[in-house]
């Protein structure tokens, strides 16, 4: 059980570091450009590394974590861009240069729009050493572990039995085309998740351990199954492939709320059947408010699990908008709202954003 626990906390710390690549480096770090911005950031002051790529290309799809390492590689190197174009939605810049198949790399030296073919491996070590020697420099790849679980016969009952846990499962074959598409977004689910010790994303290779293939009826890859908490039998993930598919479900059916970059929703903290007495309490006049805080506190005791804790958390702060008075809630939503807009720890933003969203029923 230690080495499990131990295992778990080193993929917590690297799941942190993950989920803080995989957003930054789909918001920024590779620069969407279109036809509007195209000639405005290509074959300017700087060189630029394109793809041209379709939403519905499974070749683009295994290309995009690759990319996106690149892209969080090169984003500190003033002198090279690392920038895509959907063919979908910007056909005519995609015609202009040519493309006829996804994806389509092009070099753009600096000062230039006349572009050079890349032929080479996608890989993100391929790819970054083409740029190093296009743009004379001389940086080095970035690599982030993966934050989804790995099974094996070993170690798959341990997590997936687990009764605390709520697992997604991925039965997966490495020669699998299918799994490779599926494998970028995969990993974004589980950055998303990460922060939740109560909801693990997993794989396990079934070309490897056949016998946890056949034992749960896997027949085809991808298989994914969800073993919830009251349900260790395992059930079928029947749903979408798309980041926000896996996100929707898993909110559902374990109770989180979370975004496709991991962050909380306005939702989470927020605990339905405390409403009334919080509407009460704030209506109340100070001579009553501590009686309906007393009432608060009965009603919190009867709550479970992470509904406790944000019980808790309920009564904190109202005992803190008893002590500042009416504006405390007003006033220290407007201080979180400056903080979150900061660059801070996933781990400080939810804490921030479950603080805000209950202090907006008090507000």
């Amino acid at each position: 059980m230690w080495r499990y626990r131990k295992g778990m906390m080193m993929v917590g710390v690297a799941a942190i570091a993950l989920t803080m690549f995989v957003s930054s480096a789909s918001a920024d770090d590779v620069v969407a450009l279109t036809e509007d911005t195209f000639e405005n950031q290509v074959g300017k002051d700087r060189a630029a590394l394109v793809e041209f790529y379709a939403p519905w290309c499974g070749h683009c799809k295994r290309l995009a974590p690759e990319y996106e390492q690149l892209g969080t590689t090169f984003k500190k190197t003033k002198s090279v861009l690392i920038a895509k174009v959907d063919c979908d939605e910007q056909k005519s810049v995609c015609g202009k240069y040519g493309v006829s198949g996804y994806p389509t790399i092009q070099w753009f030296p600096k000062g230039s729009l006349e572009p050079k073919k890349y032929e080479g491996a996608r890989t993100a070590e391929a790819l970054a050493a083409f740029v190093n020697m296009e743009a004379g420099t001389n940086v080095k790849i970035i690599t982030v572990p993966s934050s989804v679980v790995v099974l094996s016969t070993d170690n798959f009952d341990e997590i997936v039995m687990d009764e605390t846990k709520d697992v997604l499962v991925e039965f997966y074959a490495p020669w699998c085309g299918h799994c490779k598409a599926l494998s970028p977004t995969y990993e974004k689910v589980a950055a998303a998740f990460n922060l939740d010790k109560e909801v693990v994303i997993a794989n396990v290779d079934a070309d490897k351990y056949k016998d946890l293939a056949e034992k749960y009826g896997v027949s085809g890859y991808p298989t994914l199954k969800f073993f919830p908490k009251n349900n260790k039998a395992g059930q079928d993930y029947d749903g979408g492939r798309e980041l926000d598919d896996f996100v929707a479900f898993i909110n559902e059916k374990c109770g989180t709320y979370r975004d496709g970059k991991g962050q909380l929703t306005s939702k989470a903290g927020i605990i339905a059947s405390l409403d009334d007495l919080v509407k009460e309490f704030v209506n109340a006049d100070d001579d009553d408010k501590k009686a309906v805080y007393s009432r608060l506190e009965e009603e919190v005791k009867k709550l479970k699990g992470s509904s406790a804790r944000h019980g808790d958390l309920y009564l904190k702060l109202a005992k803190k908008g008893m002590e500042k008075g009416a504006d405390y809630a007003k006033n220290e939503i407007h201080r979180l709202d400056r903080m979150l807009e900061k660059s801070i720890s996933p781990a400080k933003a939810d804490e921030f954003t479950l603080k805000k969203n209950i202090l907006s029923t008090f507000a």
